[in-house]
């Protein structure tokens, strides 16, 4: 039985946002407004067992009664599978959860225990916008545990839910892109249970690495797409959050792989994604993502290269005035971050690049050839990706310690995309054999690509230090030359260790085969 699906983007802002919004000419001007006050309550069991297998299950009282509603999985962002059914109080009901993936989770005598608590004062209106209708709701309350906590630990919820009741969803990413020009409002990753599992675990605010890409064995192609593409965003979001809070150095690392991998998704997908705009989203990311790239390359000088040279020349006093010279870079680097995260065209980007992986045209775009393209099963398109990508990576690092540095780029963006392409398509090999040459075949990249990154850390490290010698001068211009000297001394191990790793990989079976 196919589960029923509700389409919703998030959208988070602050509090004086939502009354700003409340006087939007697209809600003043909707049918009807609703305002309630929503209790809602999360169950589980004691060892989470509907948690562990991506499911929610919530007991909701409204003015009109309760309601109960379980969620599963969906793809990301915007989808979610939803059971949904009156009932007749505050606890969950069994008989009401017949027919879905939960029954048999639970069983019949699972013992279910409350988790945590949502409490929002909801505005809902019913807008019609284009030939769709979306119900706009304004949510604002707060987050607590259910069991013997201060009130004061609690999450606050300032955010917006546009659900396509009917309709088209370019009609809803329409509307988004209406309400983002009157408030800041940014891309919503983190649902409600999410935030209170979260509260629960006393899990801070930090970095986020990638999460696995949940991909299912009867998507196509195009939903494979979009599946990663969502979780591609969902990571970018959670670490420029902290960003935009604090300087970070390992959020700032995160979000810049985040979005080097919704990049390489691009590339992965290549012609089958191309479209009009395709090649415009792609420039405009990496247009827009610049700053990233100087401030990390600091990071790794400043604390991983300049320690490792203090080691070496403990009495160099030089390198102090280097290090002060570089911090005072970073700084800016990093302001020049925060700016460019909290600006309204990266705002809009985002939502614009939501909406076109979403309700683009590339996704009806062409003839039946690229119809069958888009159409086909997820795991025969993942196979002759990689495979192709393989050989790419094979050919570029042939003779690999001839190579001159520009050439050693070359395989190891190859490289990185290969290994994201094998992360992206993990979730289609989870047979035994198959997991365990994913795993060894993962390695090997690794391997590969550690000792690819040393020498492009190597390459970054004289471009900033070949800026300072232009215009700097006295003990940091000294310390900036040794210390140009004391890396580069290190190319050639580097280099023989990635010629052996590159041995190494092309020996591992490949596991989509």
């Amino acid at each position: 039985m196919t589960a029923p699906k509700e389409i919703e983007l998030k959208l988070v802002c602050d509090a004086s946002d939502l009354t700003i919004l409340r006087e939007h000419p697209r809600l003043r001007g909707a049918v009807g407004e609703e305002r309630d006050q929503l209790n809602s309550v999360y169950f589980d069991t004691h060892d989470g067992r509907l948690r562990e297998a991506g499911y929610v299950l919530r007991v909701r009282g409204t003015k009109d009664g309760y309601v109960q509603t379980a969620k599963g999985a969906g793809d990301g962002l915007l989808e979610r599978s939803e059971w949904e059914r009156p009932v007749e109080g505050p606890e969950p009901d069994r008989d009401a959860l017949e027919g879905t993936p939960l029954a048999k989770l639970l069983g019949k005598n699972t013992k279910l225990a409350p988790m945590f608590t949502v409490a929002v004062e909801r505005l809902a209106y019913h807008v019609e916008q284009g030939a769709s209708r979306i119900e706009v709701a304004l949510d604002q309350g707060r987050i607590t545990q259910t069991a013997g906590k201060r009130a004061s630990d609690a999450v606050t919820i300032s955010e917006i839910e546009l659900e396509l009741k009917e309709g088209s969803p370019a009609d809803l990413f329409d509307l988004a892109h209406e309400m983002c020009s009157q408030v800041s409002v940014r891309l919503g990753v983190r649902t409600k249970p999410e935030r209170g599992f979260a509260l629960i675990d006393g899990e801070p605010n930090g970095m986020r690495k990638a999460e696995p890409v949940l991909l299912l064995e009867e998507m196509t192609a195009a939903d494979a797409f979009r599946s990663i593409a969502h979780a591609c965003l969902r990571h970018m979001r959670l670490n420029e959050d902290v960003i935009l809070e604090r300087r970070d150095v390992g959020a700032l690392h995160q979000t810049r792989v985040a979005i080097r991998r919704l990049r390489s998704a691009f590339s992965l997908f290549g012609d089958m994604i191309a479209d009009g705009r395709s090649e415009a989203m792609r420039a405009a990311l990496k247009r827009l993502s610049a700053p990233l790239g100087r401030a990390r390359n600091l990071d790794v000088f400043l604390t991983r290269t300049l320690p490792a040279e203090r080691a070496r020349h403990p009495d160099e006093g030089g390198l102090l005035n280097l290090e002060k010279h570089l911090e005072a870079q970073r700084t800016e680097a990093y302001e020049a971050v925060r700016k460019t995260l909290a600006s309204e065209e990266w705002r809009r980007f985002i939502l614009e690049l939501v909406a076109w992986i979403n309700a683009g045209s590339w996704l009806t775009s062409g003839d039946d050839r690229d119809a069958r393209r888009r159409d086909q099963p997820a795991i025969a398109f993942a196979a002759g990706v990689l495979e192709k990508r393989r050989r790419q990576v094979k050919k570029r690092g042939r003779d690999l310690e001839s190579l001159n540095a520009e050439e050693r780029h070359n395989v190891r963006i190859a490289a990185k995309k290969l290994r994201y392409g094998a992360e992206f398509f993990a979730g289609l090999y989870i047979d035994k054999k198959a997991s365990k040459r994913h795993m060894a075949f993962v390695a090997a990249l690794e391997d590969l690509q550690d000792s690819l990154g040393d020498l492009n850390d190597i390459t970054t490290g004289h471009e900033l230090l070949n800026e300072l010698t232009e215009a700097g001068s006295g003990s940091a211009l000294f310390a900036a030359g040794m210390t140009a000297a004391d890396i580069e001394a290190r190319a050639t191990k580097l280099v023989a260790s990635a010629a052996k790793a590159h041995e190494a990989l092309i020996d591992v079976r490949p596991f989509w085969r």
